[in-house]
């Protein structure tokens, strides 16, 4: 399991992933889970996967390959004309990536080779926009309504968001805010797990503002969790009492 989360700000885009990997207990790596694509002054691309390794590996790859191609027809994230474009053609992409692995393993057992993928950026000329690309190649965009997508372990999270966006916030508070959210989720899930990756886009700014790798040793991240706990047991005590008994008996 895993869990990436991607903000839209008025200023830009806020984007977070966990690295942690797992095939049982006794089995627990750390991959990079979001990947950027820029052509400074030109476009910014980032992508953050969720699922089965090896289906995201293997469209990241893909990806990584035709980017290198000059025809503009093959080139999926370098080649497609607006935001939109490029969420199709990723959407295609992880459609048919899923669907060929499905069919080989059905010659052996039932395993599942599902993914999604969360696609943030701009192109020259454009808003900056946000994706989130289903298994089966659809995709929804965010919007002021849903101006955030998770993917992944995203249940844990969510009311931190929930409680906490605002569109107009910096960008240093949406991380802040980040990594609280990302907090919770590795409070109750030993499923995600450090380091986690951050990165900035800001709007008409085509590479990347701020790129960050939080590690378990980091000060600041220690900071967050410990003044989190305090904060939460504080606002808990000075919650109004419950009493058994009438007030008025």
């Amino acid at each position: 399991m895993t869990y990436c989360c991607g903000l839209m700000l008025e200023k830009g885009l806020v984007l977070m992933s966990d690295t942690r990997t797992n095939s049982g207990v006794d089995n627990i790596s750390v991959f990079r889970k979001m990947f950027n694509f820029s052509v400074p002054g030109e476009r910014t691309i980032t992508l953050m996967t969720a699922g089965n390794l090896a289906t995201t590996q293997s469209v990241v790859s893909q990806l990584e390959e035709r980017s290198k191609i000059p025809d503009e027809r093959d080139n999926v994230l370098f080649g497609a004309d607006t935001m939109f474009q490029v969420a199709t053609r990723v959407g295609r992409l992880l459609r048919e990536t899923v669907a060929e692995r499905q069919k080989a393993n059905d010659r052996e057992g039932t395993r599942s080779f599902s993914a999604s993928i969360i696609i943030a950026g701009q192109i020259a000329g454009m808003e900056p926009r946000l994706f989130m690309v289903y298994p089966e190649g659809n995709f929804i965009e965010a919007s002021t309504e849903t101006p955030f997508f998770q993917i992944g372990e995203t249940k844990y999270g969510r009311p931190i968001l929930l409680r906490g966006y605002d569109r107009t916030m910096s960008f240093e508070d949406a991380v802040k805010l980040l990594l609280v959210s990302f907090d919770s989720t590795l409070a109750a899930n030993l499923s995600v797990g450090m380091p986690l990756d951050c990165m900035v886009l800001e709007k008409d700014n085509f590479e990347p503002l701020h790129e960050r790798r939080f590690d378990s040793n980091d000060t600041y991240v220690k900071a967050i969790s410990d003044e989190w706990n305090v904060a939460l047991r504080e606002a808990f005590m000075g919650l109004p009492d419950y009493s058994f008994y009438d007030p008025e008996d």
